[in-house]
């Protein structure tokens, strides 16, 4: 328990990471993307936000996937270079502030995605093997539930419990920071869960 509360990292690098990896992860590939291709602006269609998911909704499947991917990314290559430079606790604000960044982007009002892929990308990029549990997790709620947005909700709890169990506390702590943050953003789908109306695995309309 002491080691949680241990930062060994210096108040100065700290700012410094947390101020690098914010401004990384609010670059908003989905917005930049869809421009990109001509399909206008993706906070004028579905639910606004700048994610995969809604990018999806442009029926551009590529478009979708690259937005998944360089959202993932951009927490990893934030928690990494964190890392590389400062330490491991450096990475692992890097990441965490990545995905605030994502979340909260200064450019665009502080609106943005709802962070799921941000979340796994600093996973990869802190504890690299809890993306495979957070999959397989995802897959077989994905399964048993159909609904993604579920899938996502229990992956995002399960981790963290997972890594205190493994012995990463200070992963855990921010992790669970990074879920509740999650859980808040995913308000609109838990209520339709609540309610029985949310979209299913490959439903249409």
């Amino acid at each position: 328990m002491s080691e949680l509360f241990n930062w060994q990292i210096a108040l100065p690098t700290a700012v410094g990471v947390l101020v690098f990896g914010y401004l990384l992860g609010s670059i908003p590939f989905g917005l930049i993307l869809t421009r990109a291709a001509g399909l206008g602006d993706i906070r004028s269609i579905g639910s606004g936000n700048i994610g995969a998911t809604n990018v999806l909704r442009t029926g551009n499947k590529k478009l979708a996937a690259a937005t998944l991917l360089l959202d993932a990314l951009k927490a990893t290559a934030a928690a990494l270079i964190g890392w590389y430079f400062f330490g491991a606790e450096a990475g692992l604000l890097a990441g965490f502030a990545a995905f605030l960044g994502h979340l909260f982007p200064v450019w665009l009002g502080f609106k943005g995605g709802k962070g799921v892929a941000t979340y796994i990308g600093t996973l990869l990029g802190v504890a690299p093997l809890m993306v495979v549990v957070f999959a397989a997790i995802w897959l077989a709620t994905a399964k048993l539930s159909k609904y993604s947005s579920l899938s996502a909700l229990v992956a995002t709890l399960i981790i963290p419990v997972v890594l205190w169990f493994i012995g990463e506390p200070k992963i855990a702590l921010i992790m669970t920071i990074m879920t509740v943050i999650s859980w808040w953003k995913h308000e609109t789908n838990i209520k339709r869960l609540i309610a029985g109306t949310e979209s299913k695995i490959g439903q249409k309309g």
